[in-house]
């Protein structure tokens, strides 16, 4: 395989719309990075993060030194959690705005990223909100600078112009995409994923794969998506279970990250439907659900629902994890099956009624996936159509 010719100790830079400095000791071009954006008149930066792993991984250390080293003065909020609100990117906004910010630097994992690409939107929008912004009521073409130092092999954000937040009183988890939010410089550091927990590890790697199914089964997917979702796929299986077997594993977390990187220029060419528009509305009523873990939960329905439309691209792309699969859409069962089980054999068997969801659920989920703000445009490019009965049914196939 040619991941035996790559020195992962070679930090490359790889552009996509997103310049990002990816290998092990990529971490350390946050030196070049903090110069550049000096030498463009940015002397203040919010940084946005979660409580801990920003520090426990040794990024802060390397970040606050090169930002001292070039006089870039910065404030911290590090109040981000995993499914980041509203009130977490306003808290920031107004932050940033006391303190003077020109840019976002973002340390963590999609969360950071995502709540950072908000706040670097509104601090070129002032008069609005957070809440405006996840409603659609205005279409930011402006943004300050974002650069992403991503810590988990997952969600891709690093390198697209996509962000999520939630709003928790309307229990609504929208996305957005704008092309002002690509990041300007993107940080992939393999060395800074290895203390991911297992569940971190599972989840986020999972979140990869869900990404790339949606990207090569939309309506609107290309052979560009569909290539890269089959690379995707075969490295997330053969380099999943090394990282569990062993979490220091560099070339494990090396190739599961540039699995996750391609995966978010997989969704960003081919978009996503299904999985992820009837994930939202698990996690905005249960914001301590995983992303990850609600997407494997929903992901062997999905496949079902979708294998009679899309029989030979899912046979082809699902070969390194169900095997055998012929393109017959009559395989809808066998490869849900197969789903499942390579599901369980990274040890994430869970179904909806394990997270405490009931069938009761249904109708509200149903309903939240059709006026949660931007969700009705994934269902829209779902293969099997965008009817309540198609969303409902992969619930209730969860359940």
């Amino acid at each position: 395989m040619w991941e035996k010719d790559i020195n992962i100790h070679e930090v490359r830079e790889i552009r996509t719309r997103t310049n990002v400095y990816f290998g092990v000791g990529a971490i350390q071009k946050i030196y070049d990075i903090a110069k550049d954006i000096k030498s463009k008149g940015i002397d203040k930066v919010i940084v946005m993060s979660g409580k801990n792993a920003y520090k426990a991984t040794g990024a802060w250390d390397v970040v606050e030194k090169a930002l001292k080293e070039n006089t870039i003065g910065y404030v911290n909020y590090d109040q981000v959690t995993p499914n980041p609100t509203t009130v977490h990117v306003n808290d920031a906004v107004k932050l940033a705005k006391d303190f003077g910010a020109k840019a976002v630097l973002a340390i963590g994992g999609g969360s950071p990223t995502d709540a950072g690409k908000s706040v670097a939107i509104l601090l070129e929008y002032p008069d609005k909100t957070a809440e405006e912004l996840y409603e659609f009521t205005f279409t930011p073409n402006k943004a300050v600078p974002i650069i992403s130092i991503n810590l988990t092999h997952g969600t891709g954000t690093e390198t697209n112009r996509f962000a999520v937040v939630t709003n928790l009183e309307k229990d609504f988890k929208p996305a957005i995409a704008y092309d002002c939010i690509y990041p300007m410089y993107a940080i992939d550091d393999p060395q800074l994923m290895t203390k991911l927990s297992p569940k971190q590890t599972r989840y986020v790697s999972i979140d990869a794969v869900n990404h790339v199914v949606e990207a090569a089964t939309s309506l609107v997917a290309s052979p560009y998506s569909i290539m890269l979702a089959k690379e995707v796929i075969r490295l997330v299986s053969t380099y999943l279970p090394k990282a569990l077997a062993n979490p220091e594993d560099l070339e494990a977390r090396y190739f599961l990250a540039y699995a996750a990187m391609m995966a978010g220029v997989s969704f960003d060419n081919g978009l996503l439907h299904y999985t992820h528009a009837l994930e939202h509305p698990l996690s905005a009523v249960k914001p301590d659900l995983s992303h990850g873990l609600g997407l494997a939960i929903l992901l062997p329905a999905v496949v079902k629902t979708i294998y009679k439309e899309k029989a030979a691209t899912l046979a082809d792309i699902l070969a390194p994890i169900v095997p055998g699969l012929t393109g017959d859409e009559t395989e809808a069962e066998k490869a849900a099956d197969g789903v499942y089980a390579w599901l369980k054999s990274v040890d994430v068997p869970e179904k909806l009624t394990d997270m405490g969801f009931s069938a009761e659920d249904v109708d509200k989920l149903t309903e939240l996936a059709f006026t949660t703000p931007s969700l009705d445009g994934l269902i829209n490019i779902g293969p099997s159509g965008n009817s309540r009965e198609v969303v409902r049914k992969i619930y209730q196939d969860s359940l």
